[in-house]
């Protein structure tokens, strides 16, 4: 005889206007204080965000227009492939982000963390953990960070195949270009950041797991 847990048969719910924006501003602010961290340690993630960090260390360009300017391309495929309304959530995560990302070093400033291995594992693993959380509650409300987000969230809707494991062969080419422009042991701790935070969205974001958005 099997048996169900009483909430088997309760109907998803939608999440309110005001808790898409509360959740969607706490992923914002998770995943770029993340990546500010990583920033600082001269170390990069996976995703167009990795990407937009890898060209900000090999160019003078600021990682807020180059995390735009890289997700531009992507933003169309949403718009075709998932509707405007979740084009225009995840283009207002972007956009926030960016924001966000000039503000971080006014009221936080931090010192060079990349001459010291120790604290730059600790950055890896805190840093993507923090983006790899902000990122699940984008995700489960509705929105993305653009760019291989949108891939991955598309190649689990229709393939069903894990996001998290998508994301995770696009985030290994990044770090892998990533040799070109920081050292190689640099490359390694990020390596390990973004295994890290692939296994967060590995862990918590599975085909009909959540419905709530």
């Amino acid at each position: 005889m099997t048996t169900s847990s009483p909430l088997t048969d309760v109907p998803a719910s939608p999440h309110s206007v005001w808790e898409d924006v509360f959740g969607m501003a706490t992923g914002v602010i998770l995943v770029s204080f993340g990546l500010y961290l990583l920033e600082a340690a001269a170390l990069v993630t996976g995703g167009t965000a990795g990407l937009s960090l890898l060209l900000s260390l090999g160019t003078n360009w600021g990682f807020g227009l180059l995390f735009v300017v890289v997700n531009l391309p992507f933003f169309l495929l949403a718009v075709r492939r998932k509707g405007w309304v979740f084009s225009l959530k995840s283009a207002a995560s972007i956009g926030a982000v960016s924001g966000i990302a000039y503000l971080h070093p006014h009221f936080l400033p931090l010192p060079a963390l990349a001459d010291d291995p120790l604290s730059g594992i600790y950055v890896a693993i805190v840093g993507n953990l923090m983006a790899g959380t902000g990122l699940l509650v984008l995700f489960r409300h509705g929105s993305s960070l653009g760019g291989f987000n949108i891939v991955a969230l598309i190649a689990q809707e229709q393939f069903g195949w894990r996001a998290g494991y998508v994301q995770m062969v696009l985030d290994l080419c990044v770090v892998i270009g990533s040799l070109f422009v920081v050292p190689a042991s640099n490359v390694l701790i990020s390596a390990l950041g973004a295994a890290m935070l692939n296994i967060v969205l590995v862990l918590n974001h599975r085909p009909g797991r959540y419905t709530g958005y």
